[in-house]
């Protein structure tokens, strides 16, 4: 009897939790449903500026929602909400803590947000505030500086002026200035490609090696996957260096069943990096102009029959088999000479844009867009985002897109 009465009493406890969960969990969706003008308002300025908005700005947000929508506020993605989230990022905090933080890994190997400020990050800083298409981030001479007293010159040879700026708590928002790579460092323009040579990029990713990083880091950050999602062993193998053994271990299937699937379509496009190095004694990028770099024949006795590059020429394998999947833009060849080329190449795919939405949205929803209808959301946005490549504007309808949740 007392073990009946017990199971009772438990059973009856874990009903009257579940009961209570239950209750909780439906009052916070009606809440996230329901959210008013000022919830929105209040919402959307912390997921784009990263703090709450002041008094005036809150006020004047909700104004606007309630004029645009009414009292119970908009639905989500709504157009209202993305004109609202203008104000937002329009506010110092979105330049130098919500980009920043966003780019900061971006630019180094580790992949870490602890990593001092510097041209990369500066660069999309500016781009993003300044409304430049972004689909000229791999390809363009474009650098921006900080231009406040006291700082060190911007230098080719070291990170001490943009580090200097961080120190200093400059407003980034403001002080950008939109630049070139050729003036301001002495690069030659033909080797400008936008992010890619920056110093930031060049000291983390032409440094040593054999210039493949750059590739790989570039698919990381602009394509969002790492070699081992792009691997397609059906591609052409005669562009594959000499370094690379075809029969590691004595085994060639290991070649031909996993080295061929990275090394195939990356290394007639790594092509593109090879008259670039980073002197690690100097703090700078070497371009050599029409002179291949030592680096790009090291190993050769690992396979003397394999590929020796001769120039900087480059081709993307990649069209077809699994990888015309990325979505190549059809009015570009394909192939090219040079980082400039290949940089306009990588930025005119679907995939790049496809991978910054992904980024934004994930940054500012808090959650990767994993559900049927964040995969829509995702999907509206990038059409939007391919019309100008402005990335600003995905930021503000992202948060449009999750102003509840």
């Amino acid at each position: 009897m007392n073990v009946r009465t017990n199971t009772a009493q438990v059973v009856g406890g874990r009903a009257c939790h579940a009961a209570v969960t239950g209750s909780v969990l439906l009052l916070t969706l009606a809440s996230s449903a329901s959210a008013g003008p000022n919830e929105q308002a209040k919402r959307i300025y912390e997921r784009i500026a990263g703090e709450p908005p002041p008094p005036a700005i809150l006020t004047q947000m909700a104004n606007a929602i309630i004029v645009g929508c009414g009292s119970s506020g908009c639905a989500p993605g709504s157009p209202v909400l993305a004109t609202v989230a203008q104000t937002a990022t329009s506010a110092a905090g979105f330049y130098n803590v919500t980009l920043k933080n966003l780019v900061i890994p971006w630019t180094n190997r580790d992949q870490t947000v602890f990593a001092p400020l510097n041209d990369y990050a500066a660069t999309v800083i500016g781009m993003v505030r300044d409304d430049v298409a972004f689909n000229t981030a791999l390809s363009d001479d474009i650098l921006y500086t900080v231009n406040a007293p006291g700082l060190p010159a911007p230098s080719a040879a070291n990170n001490s002026h943009y580090a200097a700026a961080e120190a200093n708590g400059i407003d980034l928002s403001t002080t950008l200035r939109k630049t070139t790579q050729s003036g301001t460092y002495g690069t030659p323009v033909e080797a400008t490609a936008g992010l890619i040579t920056t110093r930031a990029a060049a000291s983390a990713f032409f440094i040593n090696g054999t210039n493949r990083a750059m590739f790989r880091f570039t698919m990381i950050n602009h394509f969002c996957g790492d070699m081992q999602t792009l691997m397609d062993t059906t591609r052409p193998t005669d562009r594959i260096r000499q370094d690379v053994a075809r029969s590691p271990g004595g085994d060639s299937r290991v070649f031909l069943n996993n080295c061929v699937g990275c090394h195939s379509g990356m290394d007639p496009m790594a092509q593109a990096f090879a008259y670039y190095n980073f002197d690690a004694a100097s703090g700078q990028m070497v371009y050599t102009a029409n002179q291949v770099q030592a680096k790009y024949f090291i190993n050769a006795a690992n396979f003397p029959f394999g590929f020796v590059t001769p120039d900087n020429s480059w081709s993307n394998r990649w069209r077809a088999g699994a990888n015309a999947s990325l979505g190549w833009d059809p009015t570009l060849p394909g192939s090219g000479v040079g980082a400039k080329s290949l940089g306009q190449e990588l930025a005119h795919s679907d995939a790049f844009a496809q991978c910054q939405v992904v980024k934004v949205f994930t940054a500012v929803c808090f959650r990767a867009p994993t559900s049927t209808a964040d995969q829509q959301t995702v999907a509206t946005l990038k059409t939007s985002f391919k019309a100008g490549y402005h990335l600003k504007q995905v930021f503000q309808q992202s948060a449009a897109a999750c102003p509840g949740q």
